[in-house]
């Protein structure tokens, strides 16, 4: 098991109000999966994303990555394992506009303290895996949408993370270029890259091999016939 998520509860403060989002949210997921997270806004979909990327804690709960117990680390190992372990794909793409794709790509190794011969090795290797060898050179502005979350994707595997965290990856493009970045995850599912998307879209969501719903803080699984409303 990669991931283990096991009664999970998030609640946040407002004032004096004590308000919960997540409600004893249990996922497990296998190395290799894909699976997608579906629900609305204001479901919860967003915090859980959080808690799955460390980029935040749960009030309660346990975490495991790849057997680790996340939640006992402190803030600098958190961020080892978010630069290491985790493979984050955004919707606004989070790309730097005036640094090329290679150095884009390049920038999560960097922080990683890999060496700039190595760096440039493997983000040139990881642009050509998502078909963007001839634009290396080329700064964000001189790119389209699609290249762009292709740029973001590159980034994303090119520390050859445990999984790969998509939050909304195709709500910028059109539907080509959504088309395009769907195949290219299940390329990457193929070769033994686990996925994890969220999503409220269920067409998207239709591409993965799982999809669990949430909705009020409360996760379930989904059939394929249920789309949300």
């Amino acid at each position: 098991m990669i991931l283990e998520l096991d009664h999970i509860f998030k609640d946040y403060l407002q004032g004096k109000l004590t308000v919960p989002v997540l409600k004893d949210v249990t996922l497990h997921v296998e190395k290799g999966e894909y699976v997608a997270i579906m629900g609305p806004s204001g479901s919860g979909k967003t915090t859980l994303m959080n808690i799955i990327g460390c980029l935040d804690v749960p009030t309660s709960g346990t975490y495991k990555l790849s057997g680790n117990d996340l939640l006992h680390h402190k803030d600098k190992e958190m961020s080892r394992v978010r630069n290491r372990s985790i493979g984050f794909v955004f919707q606004s793409f989070n790309l730097l506009p005036r640094q090329s794709a290679l150095d884009n790509v390049a920038l999560p190794l960097l922080y990683a303290g890999v060496s700039r011969k190595e760096r440039r090795e493997r983000a040139a290797l990881a642009l050509k895996k998502v078909g963007l060898e001839e634009r290396m050179n080329f700064k964000p502005t001189q790119l389209s949408g699609g290249q762009k979350q292709r740029v973001a994707i590159a980034r994303a595997i090119v520390s050859e993370p445990d999984i790969l965290l998509a939050d909304e990856p195709t709500g910028a493009l059109d539907s080509a270029s959504g088309l395009q970045v769907m195949e290219l995850f299940q390329q990457l599912n193929e070769e033994g890259m686990t996925l994890i998307m969220i999503t409220h879209d269920s067409e998207i969501a239709a591409h993965a091999k799982r999809t669990v719903l949430i909705r009020d803080g409360i996760l379930s699984s989904a059939e394929k016939e249920e789309v949300l409303v």
